[in-house]
């Protein structure tokens, strides 16, 4: 078989001469080890072997089935944003240059890809407020467990205190990390769709770590940092802030509210969803906190000639030093989304980021309107808590969520974040969410669909 095929370059003498190399006298042989009595008998119920014209157009159909945020309307949050992406992003971030490069460790070879980490350093640094940020993270929620593993590091203590308006999967992260690390984490209540301030308060003692918080969290609510932080900091503990980067292009950044580690995800910032991700994380610390930073710094320096450059430094990862002495095992970073990030930061400029935000409040806010009118729904937390472009929406008695986003996707539409699995306390809730690509039209198209289904949609 492997003959008839001119672009595969292994023939069957090669195919022959490897299995002799080995001792094994067929293909089969590399099985033997696995019991007879459960391997897979018969031919796979596959198609047969199919000319690449054909292969082309099946696979372009196969495609056709998922249903993507250029086909239907999103308004879909929680934790991944229909925003839009500037072409200039992809033009640039698809150049071999990038798209090809690795770990920046011959930095006389590698000036371009680490002044290009080094811009997003700094973009970072200036929204959040924070004075290091590091070369990316693999996501937002990964970078959230890694705070609480540099607070515990660094006060010596055992206890992390996070609120429960952070996101689920993120939570059940920083609890992953937190049973290897041998930490305590506590969780506080949520209420009227922000933190309990009383039980945060009381959550908080002289064994507490950090507190983690998530600004917007993750029902939309923009928390009170600043009647916040007396309380963290009091205790000797770190206050965590995940942020939504977006958000500072209005919002005051947490580093000027009193955190001392803000984290999050860059998906706002010209990432594409992808179905899923990948996505890319920031971690931005205040200085004496900057060397038990995870993953890798690029610093600007200068040669020999004096010339500015740019190499790898304060790196505490176990890649470089002894293991034991390691601030975490992130040995990467996602550079080429990082750049994304850094392309739409400079694309858009400091006036763009403060119209994109303020379009997304707007839009969200005018959505939060036309939905709660809606006969039967309402808002369980408006007008007292403020929130940046995702909302709590509380659907008629009776709804079923699930079969109402069914019935919407046949509409066009990804309804919103069906809150009853995260949250059984709001069963019959829908987290919503407004970015700046949605105009009027599809605001009130979606809010009369949502009418017209709520009637026939049911438990």
């Amino acid at each position: 078989m492997t003959s008839q095929h001119r672009y595969i370059p292994m023939t069957e003498q090669d195919q022959t001469e490897m299995l002799q190399t080995i001792g094994a006298a067929s293909i089969d042989d590399l099985f033997r080890d696995i019991p007879a009595s459960i391997r897979y008998e018969g031919t796979l119920p596959m198609s047969g072997a199919l000319d690449e014209w054909a292969l082309l157009r099946h696979l372009k159909q196969l495609a056709g089935r998922n249903a993507d945020q250029d086909s239907s309307i999103s308004f879909l949050g929680a934790g991944l944003y229909d925003h839009h992406i500037p072409v200039v992003i992809n033009h640039l971030a698809s150049r071999s240059e990038f798209y090809t490069a690795y770990t920046p460790y011959q930095p006389e070879i590698s000036q371009g890809e680490l002044q290009a980490i080094f811009e997003f350093q700094s973009y970072i640094c200036e929204l959040t407020g924070m004075a290091v940020a590091n070369a990316s993270m693999y996501d937002g929620a990964t970078a959230l467990a890694e705070a609480a593993a540099l607070a515990s590091a660094h006060t010596r203590r055992k206890r992390i205190v996070i609120s429960r308006a952070v996101h689920p999967e993120a939570r059940e992260i920083v609890r992953t990390t937190a049973r290897g690390l041998g930490l305590d984490v506590v969780e506080v209540a949520v209420k009227d769709g922000l933190t309990d301030m009383d039980a945060l308060a009381a959550a908080i003692d002289e064994t507490t770590a950090a507190v983690l918080l998530q600004s917007p969290n993750f029902l939309g609510g923009i928390e009170n940092l600043a009647a916040i932080e007396p309380a963290v900091h009091a205790a000797k503990a770190l206050l965590v802030v995940s942020a939504n980067p977006l958000s500072l292009g209005l919002l005051e950044s947490p580093g000027a509210l009193g955190a001392d580690i803000v984290v999050g995800d860059a998906q706002p910032l010209g990432i594409a969803s992808s179905l899923g991700g990948p996505t890319c994380g920031f971690f931005a610390v205040a200085e004496p906190l900057m060397r038990r930073m995870p993953g890798r710094i690029v610093g600007q320096t200068k040669d020999l000639d004096g010339k500015r450059g740019f190499v790898l430094t304060l790196q505490a990862r176990e890649q470089h030093i002894r293991r034991e002495k390691a601030t975490s095992n992130i040995c990467s970073n996602q550079a080429l989304l990082a750049l994304c990030a850094s392309i739409y930061l400079s694309v858009m400029g400091k006036q763009g980021i403060r119209d994109t935000a303020e379009l997304n409040i707007r839009k969200s806010h005018y959505g939060a309107r036309m939905l709660g009118a809606l006969e039967g729904f309402s808002l369980p937390w408006q007008p007292q808590t403020p929130f940046f472009n995702e909302f709590v929406l509380r659907l008629p008695d009776g709804i079923n969520v699930s079969e109402l986003n069914r019935r919407l996707l046949q509409e066009g539409f990804f309804g919103g974040y069906d809150l009853g699995g995260a949250y059984p306390e709001l069963e019959g809730h829908m987290l919503v969410a407004v970015t700046e690509k949605r105009t009027r039209e599809e605001i009130d198209a979606f809010a009369a669909a949502l009418g017209r289904l709520s009637k026939v949609v049911h438990v």
